[in-house]
């Protein structure tokens, strides 16, 4: 779909009320006269997109694009240290959506092309970056998707911010498609999860796509609502095998996802009845992309052998702003391995490798056999700067039962892991610092576990 047929494909879903819980009508000419006042400037302005309203977000991205303004998504809930860093960056020429004062640039000689859509990325490090997109990247992500699991359309249950990729791609899948889509933020869904407002929605035809925190409060909580999707996409985290296993014997229909914000989210898929098979792989390669392992001297890597992991598709950003690259293929950070039936296999990430005495380890393999204890809710490890060691193996977790001790965990750890692999130092905390989709802010918990550190060893 071109982006100048929006506005007039929007119209003729009019008669599909596609939107569900809102009138298509409506939305239609709220996106059409937001789409009028943007095309009176005198050239298309650079629009910093900050809306918390859901559908005047949506009816805003449609008419920047319509009318070809670069966008930049933002997240409203951003702090006062987070506006400096993106204002800086983005120096926009209009803000949609936030009532706080925030500069407009009339004259910037920062040249931002039109037709791109920039979505932000690199929470979990705590710097903020915008991947560079355009309407061609993001339609060839959802019909991959759309082609995947041949559809006649795909229906969207969404519960994640629109303002980021995971959210952002449940629209258009169902935009395109000719699906319908429903908007049900996680913080409702949380307070009403066993009502009729959720209970009322039919779930029989809907993708509802969930980070793993997410997963496990549902299962914790009303799984018998979840089970009625017949396709519930994981990502945005590593899942542990004990949650997998835990949705699994509850007969809980996961495709388990790989992707990231730089190829518009989902790379490779693993259909419902493979997970259901125990099958815990990230699955298959989708029809629009191409996924292969190289080692770190460059070579292509077979099957079976572990490297890193480099992705070739349609739906592949540009850069990051504001350089654009137009790379025809992204290494990533990540580190994982393509079995002999293509499924892909995910081992950790490199940047979190940890090198402790000289040895090599995953944080993934520890903090899944210290889930495996049962004795904890959450759990991330980290590698501290340690004077003899290099780095120190450090477990950030939050206990089941406050009472719980860190000799109960360890004890329970026994003879599970090599010697180098167990953590030196525990902290524990009431909750880890996650952002809505399920990211570790890893730079707030490294702080927050050295100050524990410090004060153990004073």
């Amino acid at each position: 779909m071109e982006t100048i047929k929006i506005l007039s494909y929007l119209k003729e879903r009019v008669k599909d009320n596609w939107l569900i819980g809102y009138d298509s009508q409506e939305f239609y000419h709220l996106t059409h006269q937001l789409y009028q006042d943007l095309i009176q400037q005198t050239k298309p302005p650079k629009v910093l997109l900050v809306e918390k309203n859901s559908i005047e977000f949506l009816a805003s991205f449609l008419a920047t694009i319509a009318a070809n303004c670069p966008v930049f998504l933002a997240n409203p809930n951003w702090v006062t240290k987070d506006w400096q860093e993106v204002i800086e960056l983005v120096k926009p020429n209009m803000v949609i959506g936030k009532k706080i004062d925030l500069p407009i640039w009339h004259n910037d000689s920062q040249f931002t092309p039109e037709n791109t859509i920039m979505i932000p990325t690199g929470g979990s490090s705590g710097k903020i970056r915008f991947a560079i997109h355009t309407w061609k990247t993001l339609i060839a992500s959802a019909m991959g998707l759309y082609n995947y699991f041949d559809r006649k359309y795909i229906n969207s249950f969404c519960i994640l911010p629109l303002y980021h990729v995971s959210g952002l791609m449940q629209f258009i899948r169902s935009f395109v498609t000719g699906g319908k889509f429903i908007i049900f933020p996680y913080k409702a869904l949380k307070s009403k999860i066993n009502t009729s407002i959720t209970n009322n929605i039919s779930r029989q035809n809907f993708f509802i796509s969930l980070v793993p925190t997410q997963l496990q409060f549902l299962l914790d909580n009303d799984s018998h609502w979840l089970s009625k999707f017949p396709t519930i996409l994981l990502g945005g985290a590593p899942a542990s095998t004990r949650l997998l296993e835990t949705a699994r014997k509850k007969k809980i229909p996961l495709a388990l996802t790989y992707g990231m914000t730089e190829t518009a989210s989902g790379i490779t898929i693993l259909k419902p009845e493979d997970f259901l098979n125990d099958n815990n792989s990230n699955g298959k390669i989708l029809p629009h992309a191409k996924v292969e392992i190289y080692n770190l001297e460059g070579e292509l890597l077979k099957a079976n052998e572990t490297g890193v992991i480099n992705i070739t598709a349609d739906s592949l950003f540009l850069g990051y702003y504001p350089k654009i690259t137009n790379n025809k293929k992204f290494e990533t950070d990540d580190l994982g391995w393509l079995d002999k039936e293509g499924y892909l296999h995910i081992k950790g990430r490199q940047s979190q490798k940890i090198i402790t005495g000289g040895e090599n380890v995953f944080p993934i393999e520890v903090e899944e056999e210290i889930l495996a204890t049962g004795l904890v809710k959450d759990v991330c490890v980290i590698g501290l700067p340690h004077p003899r060691w290099g780095e120190a193996i450090t477990a950030i977790y939050v206990a089941k039962d406050n009472n719980i001790s860190v000799a109960e965990i360890q004890a329970a750890m026994l003879n599970k892991l090599s010697k180098y692999k167990n953590p030196k130092y525990w902290c524990q905390l009431e909750s880890l610092p996650r952002n809505l989709t399920g990211k570790i802010n890893y730079q707030k918990l490294a702080n927050m576990a050295q100050q524990q550190v410090i004060a153990m060893e004073s």
